[in-house]
């Protein structure tokens, strides 16, 4: 991955409806060379989705902290937690949890059925979870 690569990603991080030519205009490429690009990168997996984010507004988001029972790997669990609906990102962190779940959903009704999810997952010993009231 180059500096052109770089400024692509932070392009569609930025507007992901971006096209490839103003997206060429903006690094100096042509809308084919950006195609080719943008494909190289969902390959090698450097992009692994495009996606869409509501605003608050529209919308309930959630940071859920997981703790793991450590005699199962925290990866199962992790996999497990991206089968959920509405979990959006999963990480796998250090310190007091084992895990950060970001939630997207339409309500905090949604929000809740997710998190109640979480907790039923074999392996899960403990939750902290965090509404989102404004992002950035």
């Amino acid at each position: 991955m180059d500096e052109i690569d770089r400024k692509i990603i932070q392009i569609l991080k930025q507007n992901g409806r971006a096209t490839y030519g103003e997206i060429g205009k903006a690094v100096g490429l042509s809308e084919g060379a950006v195609r080719k690009r943008i494909k190289d990168l969902v390959s090698s997996g450097i992009i692994k989705r495009f996606t869409l984010k509501l605003s608050l507004s529209e919308g309930a988001e959630a940071i859920a902290l997981v703790s793991v029972n450590p005699s199962i790997p925290t990866s199962e669990i992790s996999a497990k937690l991206l089968k959920i609906p509405h979990v959006d990102t999963v990480y796998e962190v250090t310190g007091e949890y084992d895990i950060a779940v970001i939630i997207s959903a339409m309500s905090i009704a949604e929000v809740n059925e997710c998190i109640e999810k979480i907790r039923k997952i074999d392996g899960v010993i403990k939750t902290n979870t965090m509404i989102i009231l404004r992002s950035w």
